[in-house]
């Protein structure tokens, strides 16, 4: 009798412990472009108290995330700051194409440090000689979008093709995420830098002043984010992107400096 009733007990604490996994998926892990880094770590404490998921960020530029996934890394989500890796991925069969969002939009800006040196106040100041600028590189977003800038300023008479070969030669380093371009411009290592609107984050106010470029000249970025083929939790990587999207979460993307996508 003793017997059984042992036997009994571990069968009975063995679905215990089989109910608890089964509702208990553990973690998400998000990869995130580096920018977006203080409005997800929000949305994602959001996302963990109003369900039993935690998540893991990793935020890098959105080249290196790409790079990551190809070679095999793990992930749940993806959040990216252009359409370009996300449809590259896309089409290389690693993100579910029924989930994808756009989220949010944004756009370029200049980032001065605190206190303007150089004293630049426009656009045409930044083709002047010696005049030290940041940019993403040409795989990062931020710098894709910066050299579309460029290119509209270029074909505008009132700048002409010979703005933009000045403003590339004042570039002196070209970053792999825009946080870097951010932090070394308010650190002062560079007169300027080309960022998004939203890098400009409360963490940041004091630290650099956004110089913001017209609307003729700009570019209105889509940031998408997708769930992966891979993961082990579509459902709830699904409700993240519900998160994402939901009103809450469009309020603290806005905050952040983001286009929410209701506004386009």
């Amino acid at each position: 009798m003793i017997a059984r009733c042992k036997t009994l007990l571990v069968f009975v604490l063995f679905a215990a412990i089989l109910t608890v996994a089964a509702k208990d998926p553990g973690e998400l892990t998000v990869f995130c472009g580096a920018g977006l880094t203080g409005a997800l770590s929000e949305i994602g404490e959001i996302y963990e108290s109003s369900s039993n998921v935690g998540v893991k960020f990793n935020f890098d530029g959105v080249p290196a995330l790409r790079a990551q996934i190809e070679q095999g890394a793990y992930a749940d989500i993806l959040v990216s700051a252009n359409l370009k890796h996300m449809n590259a991925l896309m089409s290389e069969g690693f993100i579910d194409n029924s989930t994808v969002k756009v989220f949010a939009r944004n756009k370029v800006a200049i980032i001065v440090p605190n206190g303007n040196p150089a004293n630049i106040t426009g656009l045409k100041d930044l083709a002047v000689p010696g005049v030290k600028i940041l940019m993403g590189t040409k795989d990062l977003p931020a710098g894709d979008y910066a050299i579309m800038v460029l290119d509209k300023l270029a074909a505008d008479p009132e700048y002409g093709p010979g703005y933009k070969e000045s403003v590339l030669t004042n570039v002196v380093s070209q970053e792999t995420t825009v946080n870097r371009i951010v932090s070394k411009v308010a650190m002062g290592e560079a007169d300027a830098g080309f960022a998004f609107i939203s890098d400009v984050s409360p963490q940041m106010v004091g630290k650099v002043t956004r110089i913001l470029i017209p609307d003729r000249y700009n570019v209105e970025g889509d940031f998408p984010v997708g769930v992966l083929s891979q993961s082990k939790y579509p459902q709830e990587a699904r409700a993240f992107i519900e998160a994402l999207m939901s009103e809450k979460g469009q309020a603290i993307l806005d905050r952040y400096g983001f286009i929410p996508v209701a506004e386009k």
